[in-house]
């Protein structure tokens, strides 16, 4: 079965879902251990979030990659992500989805949050036909997810480097086998229209 171009798949409970990021230790480990973002991360900074273990692979490599040693799984509220996504705004105009240009700028303007659809990748980091999204949260937007929507932080980085290794050894099906369990993530039709997505939950 083929995966729609622009779907959402992520780990999801019926409050939660995981997103990733990835930063210096000097970030991370103080947020571990306070369950939410503290100094010295900084809130006048946009956020990217991703709910795609593979892509967060992909952008950090492996969590070899100056300045994104740890890898952090972040379960946040439903709400809270369902939220952002009905603020947002593609970060490149897309004529289905805004009609004009003048459209896309005025809304990329007023918007707290951006999204982007990127080449999904496999655990050898190839692209993929179909996309992932990427959600960027400025302003307001950062300061709802640090302070609200936060459920859980968690850093994985031994499993991001055993899984690295698994790879380089030529394991993929291991490697694989400790990849987390991503599924299509129900979207509102009205979310899902202000996204370009396609393909529903």
């Amino acid at each position: 079965m083929s995966v729609p171009a622009r779907q959402i798949r992520a780990r999801h409970s019926a409050d939660t879902i995981t997103v990733y990021q990835a930063y210096p230790p000097e970030v991370a480990l103080p947020a571990v251990a306070a369950g939410r973002f503290v100094a010295p991360f900084k809130r006048d900074r946009m956020t990217w979030i991703k709910p795609s273990f593979r892509w967060m692979m992909y952008r950090c490599g492996w969590a070899t990659k100056p300045g994104q040693e740890r890898v952090l799984s972040i379960d946040i509220a439903r709400e809270g992500f369902e939220w952002a996504l009905a603020h947002a705004c593609l970060s490149h105009y897309d004529r289905d989805v805004h009609g004009d240009r003048a459209t896309w700028s005025r809304q990329l303007k007023s918007s707290p949050v951006r999204v982007q659809w990127d080449p999904e990748r496999t655990v050898r980091m190839a692209a993929l036909p179909h996309r992932s999204l990427q959600v960027g949260l400025s302003g307001t937007a950062v300061a709802r997810y640090v302070d609200d929507w936060i459920v859980a932080v968690t850093d994985i980085t031994p499993t991001v480097h055993r899984v690295r290794e698994l790879v380089r050894a030529g394991d993929e099906r291991a490697a694989t086998d400790h990849l987390p369990v991503e599924s299509p993530y129900p979207l509102p039709a009205q979310i899902a229209a202000r996204l370009g997505a396609t393909g529903g939950g």
